[in-house]
């Protein structure tokens, strides 16, 4: 059945992605680690899939994520080439991002958060093989991204992109996978927090004494990210609720969850345009960043703008899932809510796979200085 606690996760995580990049407050990515979160809910979710489907999974889970980038695609890439952006073969990744795709100056800034789904797709080709090794060694599998983490960022910091983010993330993929089988929840409470305690003080000490450019910002601190992030999802999913029927007791509250799950990789890859856009527009009128009156109206102009553009194209998702397509998702033909789970930048989460002891960015810019910024955003 779907549980509402994973998709009440996926729904604080993408609003705290959106908020984060509108204020730049480095306060968020210690309070939640938003992207490890998501890679986490994807890798249980991809578990899931192969043990329904098989490799089969891996195209299935393409197709689900590809279309809504393919949309962004359509919109941006002949807008960047009229700019400037040189037309050559580079330009078919933004149909298959298997690395970065081109984009040229203001590009490279407002779709910036691709990286996730380069990353998501580097996670779900190297998932049946990195399943298949999970299940036959958990911990040293478990704890290879972390030193690989290590030695990159200690020894070859100039290491190529895909693999400093294989250490910092699919380290929280391969967490998923430990929810989806059960291996969190049987862990006891004296072995649970203790663990979840060292990894933070760990990971705490490690960004106390290596602040970066932004201060104590999870994004520019790969190792203290990875180490503090590990400790929030062994708490949030190892000790995760079977389900969390409160959610929807709240008309409101169960139908925003719902929306924002099935829209949710709709709303990662439009909101940034908009950040991008709106920052130089509301500084002319005098909204300062400073001011926590103007970053609310940027707060709001930027969730109301991505809301019409995916009342717009939101749609595309439904087609990718092979669902019915819905102007506004969890009306009436979708109330059947215990089939299928929360949709990602990573889709539905699927249940937790039964076992015999078991029953049941890019490191963000800042706003302030996202219009001239060409950082990586997270």
């Amino acid at each position: 059945m779907r549980n509402r606690y994973l998709d009440l996760l996926r729904f604080l995580a993408i609003i705290r992605v959106v908020v984060y990049h509108v204020t730049g407050w480095a306060t968020l990515t210690l309070v939640f680690p938003a992207m490890s979160v998501m890679f986490a809910l994807a890798g249980s979710l991809m578990a899931a899939s192969l043990d329904r489907s098989g490799t089969a999974a891996v195209g299935r889970r393409l197709r689900r994520l590809l279309p809504s980038l393919w949309v962004v695609a359509a919109v941006f890439v002949p807008a960047m080439l009229l700019t400037g952006l040189a037309l050559n073969w580079r330009v078919l990744l933004w149909l298959f991002p298997i690395t970065d795709p081109p984009a040229n100056g203001w590009g490279a800034l407002a779709l910036s958060v691709i990286w996730y789904l380069r990353d998501y797709l580097w996670f779900v080709l190297a998932s049946p093989l990195a399943l298949w090794l999970f299940r036959r060694a958990p911990l040293p599998t478990l704890l290879a991204p972390y030193v690989l983490l290590l030695v990159v960022e200690l020894g070859f910091p100039g290491a190529p992109i895909v693999l400093r983010d294989f250490g910092l993330y699919f380290g929280a993929w391969l967490l998923g996978f430990a929810h989806h089988d059960g291996m969190l929840r049987r862990l006891s409470n004296r072995v649970l927090f203790p663990v979840a305690g060292v990894l933070a003080t760990a990971g705490g000490a490690w960004i106390y004494t290596h602040p970066g450019a932004r201060g104590y910002d999870l994004n520019d601190i790969r190792i203290g990210n990875a180490l503090w992030a590990a400790a929030f999802i062994l708490i949030a999913l190892g000790r995760a609720p079977a389900t969390a029927a409160w959610v929807d007791r709240n008309a409101v509250l169960g139908r925003a969850v719902t929306v924002l799950n099935r829209r949710a990789l709709t709303v990662y890859l439009w909101h940034m345009p908009f950040v991008v856009a709106l920052t130089p527009l509301v500084d002319v009128v005098g909204w300062s960043h400073q001011d926590p009156v103007g970053l609310a109206i940027r707060v709001v102009l930027v969730f109301a703008l991505v809301g019409l553009v995916t009342m717009m194209v939101g749609w595309v998702e439904d087609v990718a899932a092979r669902r019915p397509p819905e102007l506004l998702p969890g009306g009436r033909r979708s109330r059947p809510a215990s089939r299928g789970g929360p949709t990602d930048p990573a889709p539905p989460t699927g249940p937790t796979r039964p076992t015999p002891t078991d029953p049941a960015t890019l490191t963000p810019a800042d706003a302030a200085v996202a219009a001239a910024s060409t950082a990586r955003l997270r």
